[in-house]
């Protein structure tokens, strides 16, 4: 199958033909037959499978067939990176069809505000909008009129609610007319999203790829470490100059920040990404990583999914991720495409029980390493016993006795514990 196949509009069949893409993903091949036959849709697929593809492209080519007035079409997306991205697709198919987007997302000034909400009222085809920033733009003086909305997608809507969004969403969605095609995507299918779809679908078809499984392509790794352990081996693996873009996930913004500092030292070129940077730098540090001009870049699990980058060769996590589908989006930034990568995890002795619930997950055992000998011993995988730390020197805390008179100098025991009698 091609993507002529699916007669799309021939200017966006142009665009896709100039870009050379020819052969549609799985996620793409069943999910365009029914967005195209103008049902609701429930998607489920992790990010590298094409899922933002399998969206825009029949939608695309419904707005170019069916003439639709503008802001015909509202994406949800949970993080302003993942906005950016996806209104960085529209604008590359849509090179040929005249189609126009705008994205959506808090950080800036006043000015970037009224910038936005400016795109939105003057009507942009395709709105792609994070759930705070929209909210603020309908509320806001100088609202922008929704009613003209025909496709509503929500993209990553786990992670929305993850996050909080639930209310947002729903309160959004009271703001769209009710004869609407509307579009959720997954990576994953809790309760909580099937609640969500009954309240927002209409009898909606149901397709869903390679849930939660690594892409075939990643060599996957580990290292059994002391916490003091950690920031030698990173800098050990960084040694190799054989690696392209490298990821490395800790689960904390200080911890983010105290690794960049250690690994400055060194003289690598590597930035840190968290929410504490003002929006132009982290937008000028992840141009500066697609371009190839950063090498290493450390990040939270903000980075873990719908981020986009091509040719990262290795991911490390730095910290076992809080939970096994972080796993699956964290390891995912590698291997995309159809192309190889590497991502390899440090599992301390507290992190034992949590990783042996991601092997669980992906259903089979990842591969333990041997430390270099210089970094010294190593603990033993053994997810099964009660954790205790191993490491030489290590002591248990002094456990202060509860007081009574026995233990009291000069004291004497009374005869009833209870009445003291």
């Amino acid at each position: 199958m091609t993507f002529h196949d699916f007669k799309f509009n021939q200017t966006l069949l142009d665009g896709l033909d100039a870009m050379g893409f020819d052969t549609p993903t799985p996620i793409q091949e069943q999910a365009i037959p029914v967005v195209l036959d103008n049902k609701d849709l429930i998607a489920c697929a992790q990010t590298g499978t094409g899922k933002t593809a399998a969206y825009l492209l029949p939608v695309m080519s419904n707005i170019v067939n069916d003439g639709v007035g503008k802001l015909s079409t509202l994406i949800i997306a949970p993080t302003r990176e993942l906005a950016q991205q996806i209104d960085q697709q529209v604008e590359g198919l849509a090179y040929f069809t005249g189609i126009s987007s705008a994205a959506v997302y808090g950080g800036g000034d006043g000015q970037i505000f009224s910038q936005q909400q400016k795109a939105m009222r003057e009507g942009a085809d395709i709105v792609i909008a994070t759930p705070g920033r929209l909210i603020a733009m309908l509320t806001s003086s100088g609202s922008v009129d929704m009613s003209s909305i025909k496709y509503l997608i929500l993209d990553e809507a786990d992670r929305m609610l993850d996050m909080g969004f639930y209310d947002d969403i729903v309160r959004i969605i009271n703001y769209l007319p009710k004869e609407r095609q509307t579009l959720l995507f997954s990576a994953t299918m809790p309760p909580k999203i099937r609640a969500l779809a009954n309240k927002i679908l209409q009898n909606p078809e149901e397709v869903s790829i390679a849930i939660s499984k690594p892409a075939a392509g990643i060599l996957q790794q580990a290292y059994m470490v002391y916490d003091t352990q950690k920031t030698p081996l990173v800098k050990h693996l960084l040694q190799d100059k054989e690696h392209g873009s490298v990821i490395i996930f800790c689960s904390t913004k200080d911890k983010v920040k105290d690794l960049e500092r250690e690994l400055k030292r060194n003289k690598l070129t590597i930035k840190a990404f968290h929410s504490d940077l003002e929006q132009a730098e982290r937008e000028e540090i992840m141009r500066a990583f697609r371009n190839r001009d950063l090498q290493v870049l450390i990040g939270t699990d903000i980075l873990s999914r719908g981020i986009d980058v091509d040719g990262v060769s290795l991911v490390i996590n730095y910290d076992v991720p809080p939970d096994p589908e972080d796993y699956v989006h964290r390891i995912g930034r590698t291997a995309r495409a159809e192309t190889t990568g590497t991502a390899i995890t440090f599992i301390t002795p507290k992190d034992q029980r949590k990783f042996a619930g991601i092997e669980s997950l992906i259903g089979y055992a990842v591969t333990k390493l041997t430390l270099p000998t210089e970094l010294g011993e190593q603990p033993t995988y053994n997810p099964e016993a009660k954790f205790k730390s191993n490491k030489p020197g290590f002591k248990k805390p002094f456990k202060k006795k509860p007081f009574n008179r026995t233990n009291k100098p000069g004291g004497a025991a009374p005869s009833n514990p209870v009445s003291g009698a």
